[in-house]
């Protein structure tokens, strides 16, 4: 089967390489193969090839891969819950494969007539945003949210939750190009970034409460979205696309009580029952079945080119997200 390889972290696209591996074999009695369909690859996969992403890099070799989507190819002897046909997440990591032999209590059936392009990317983008917009500060209607990289796949799914949950959005983005797109897209306000960013969003919405804003970026783009926030608001990061550490200083840590709180979502599927996690998906898959959480896609990639694939999702401007495909060989 093929499948992709980290042998030394680097470039993205010179470490990457589609290697042949052995076939994961038949399920035991309490496991399942997953044939893999479609995976996405995200900022987090592309430091992971760098070895820039966690406390501690990685084993090598390594199959990278937090996320995808599949369908059944065999059950064990003793699995009822799912069935060889059914579309179910890819249980990860390493989802870079074309098939994966894994204990079944780690996959469930997922709704039929959902476009597998977006599935593929349901595991990652959508629960870190529904989870950061309703974890650190109780959505109310009249409240507003702040976040940067708004036009990435958390941003798009942020938008879409929080107009759902009555909470309207400031989206911060990098380029005037993106700023009629992503209003298209149903962010209430968008706005380049810069450092008068705490004017013009005041400028936008007036006195009306922002108690939660959602960081990307890290580097003084933290501080940034701390001097818009309400008094007593929350800061709440999720990644340092910036390379930099968070900046907040002591006017809104001392003088108006912003807080700043750290997010990664590996450590919530550590803390959270198996239960719960399957019901928020379940809740979010159904989300992406009637149209409300959508991510746009930008281009989709065989396998055997994930090295182009990779220094795609690398680059900057882009629109949408980058898919790798089975289907295409």
């Amino acid at each position: 089967m093929l499948s992709a390889q980290v042998n030394a972290f680097g470039r993205p696209d010179a470490a990457i390489e589609v290697v042949e591996q052995p076939d994961p074999g038949e399920p035991g009695p309490d496991e399942v193969v997953v044939e893999a369909e479609f995976f996405p690859i995200n900022p987090a996969d592309v430091l992971n090839i760098e070895g820039k992403y966690g406390a501690v890099p990685p084993a090598l070799p390594m199959i990278p891969g937090a996320e995808g989507v599949g369908r059944i190819g065999t059950v064990g002897t003793s699995v009822r819950h799912v069935k060889p046909g059914d579309r179910v997440l890819l249980p990860g990591p390493g989802c870079w494969r074309e098939r994966i032999r894994a204990p079944a209590k780690a996959v469930f059936a997922l709704p039929e007539g959902v476009d597998p392009k977006q599935l593929a990317m349901l595991r990652v983008n959508p629960p870190t945003a529904y989870l950061m917009l309703h974890q650190f500060v109780a959505p109310k209607p009249g409240q507003w949210v702040i976040q940067n990289a708004a036009n990435s796949g958390v941003g798009h799914c942020l938008i879409r939750l929080a107009r759902q949950a009555g909470v309207k959005t400031i989206n911060v983005v990098r380029r005037e190009a993106l700023v009629e797109p992503l209003k298209a897209f149903g962010g209430d306000a968008v706005l380049t970034d810069g450092p008068d960013l705490d004017k013009r969003v005041r400028a936008a919405i007036g006195e009306a409460p922002l108690p939660l804003a959602v960081d990307a970026v890290g580097g003084s783009a933290t501080q940034r979205l701390a001097r818009c926030v309400s008094d007593g608001g929350t800061v709440v990061n999720y990644g340092v696309l910036s390379g930099e550490p968070c900046m907040v200083d002591g006017r809104e840590t001392v003088f108006r009580d912003v807080r700043l709180h750290g997010f990664w979502l590996r450590k919530w599927f550590v803390d959270t029952p198996p239960a719960q996690i399957a019901a928020l998906y379940r809740e979010l898959a159904a989300k992406m079945a009637d149209g409300t959480l959508a991510v746009e896609v930008e281009a989709v990639y065989p396998m055997r080119k994930i090295q182009q694939a990779v220094a795609h999702a690398a680059r900057g401007g882009r629109a949408g997200k980058i898919l790798v495909s089975f289907a295409q060989g």
